[in-house]
């Protein structure tokens, strides 16, 4: 094995041509990349072990009855050919754009599939933070239920990361850096000291980023193993999100003004962040288009204010019930165009009824 600690993360793009090679890999011919970061992590114990929150304790019991085996409950043998397109073409973007236009089918297929992987390696890449957040929550949340839940938050996202790293290995065959906007709001949740701060940044805004991706995806998909696998990802999201509001809504509340106008204000930054960079131009790069051209492309274009609209039409009602739209960043969020959602229906109601269904490929299994 070899060990790389580099100062950034990558930015190749990594493909993996041969499942026979792979197989034939021994340890020495592994490289590990690691990059570094420091957090003054603020821990606590918790000593009277006390089931206070029914709610979170209920969420736990759904997550240890629920578990799913990435390598069980998934059909990977499922066949889904490349010559095919992993999602409805007419929800590209870039269809219409004389660029794209002048590409032959071939290009246009691999266009196709080049971004489907690079949108997969962002869910990817979000899903090692979620990874890495859930643990650091173990140690810093302040109650009994919350580091319960937390330790088995952190055992979904080690799935998570599984799944959609074995999806790209073997079906896409390659995976793509991560993007520098999303690295940067990971770093920012790891790497502060509060507590609250890193449930903010990944029980509402991450996770809620992810649940509206994955929604997405599970809509448009036309490879069924990705969708498989999103509707597995999806169930565990869900109970995330509904954690993140339900525990938040007491604790943000009773914090000083100074203090919950500084989270609101991260709040608010992260949206922007998520509203405007977290677009790719990678791929469409690749295919002659310039970076600015990709930009105004997706993030001006019907596609990705239809995303954005899905977005905000979760993560705003959420923000809201946990007391984070305040009087000083509700302009800011009306510049954004997000406030027509503040009413929506926010995720601390939780569908009890569709967080208890059975997984899918076991409802199939008991009715053979």
């Amino acid at each position: 094995m070899h060990v790389t600690v580099v100062e950034r993360a990558p930015t190749a793009i990594r493909e993996f041509e041969s499942e026979e090679l792979a197989g034939k890999l021994t340890g020495e011919d592994v490289e590990v990349i690691r990059e570094i970061f420091n957090t003054p992590l603020v821990g606590s114990y918790n000593w009277d072990y006390e089931a206070a929150n029914a709610k979170i304790r209920k969420l736990y019991e759904l997550g240890k009855r629920f578990n799913w085996d990435a390598s069980l409950d998934v059909d990977w043998d499922v066949p889904y050919p490349l010559s095919e397109p992993p999602a409805d073409p007419q929800l590209n973007a870039f269809a219409g754009h004389p660029k794209y236009e002048a590409l032959s089918e071939e290009q246009k297929m691999a266009f196709a599939w080049r971004g489907h992987a690079q949108t997969l390696s962002q869910f990817l890449h979000g899903e090692q933070g979620a990874l890495m957040v859930a643990s650091q929550l173990v140690s810093c949340a302040p109650t009994y239920d919350a580091k319960l839940y937390a330790a088995s938050q952190t055992f979904d996202e080690a799935r998570h990361v599984e799944v959609f790293n074995r999806y790209l290995r073997e079906r896409c065959k390659l995976v793509y850096p991560i993007n520098p906007n999303l690295k940067a709001l990971l770093d920012k949740v790891l790497s502060d000291p509060r507590w609250d701060l890193k449930f903010v940044g990944m029980q509402i805004l991450i996770e809620g980023l992810a649940l509206a991706a994955f929604q997405s995806m599970a809509m448009t998909a036309r490879d069924p193993l990705i969708r498989q696998i999103v509707q597995l990802v999806m169930r565990d999201e869900g109970r995330h999100v509904a954690f993140g509001v339900n525990y938040l809504e007491d604790w943000i509340k009773a914090l000083p003004p100074r203090e919950i106008e500084d989270r609101a204000q991260f709040a608010y930054e992260a949206c922007v962040i998520m509203r405007e960079r977290l677009f790719s131009t990678d791929v469409a790069e690749e295919f002659g288009f310039t970076a600015e051209e990709a930009k105004e492309i997706q993030v001006g274009g019907a596609v990705g204010r239809a995303f954005r609209d899905f977005l905000f039409e979760r993560m705003i009602p959420n923000l809201k019930r946990v007391g984070l739209l305040t009087e000083a960043v509700r302009p800011k969020f009306e510049a954004l165009g997000v406030l027509k959602w503040e009413d929506a229906t926010h995720d601390g109601l939780i569908d009890w009824a569709t967080l208890e269904k059975p997984l899918p490929i076991k409802a199939a299994m008991a009715a053979e």
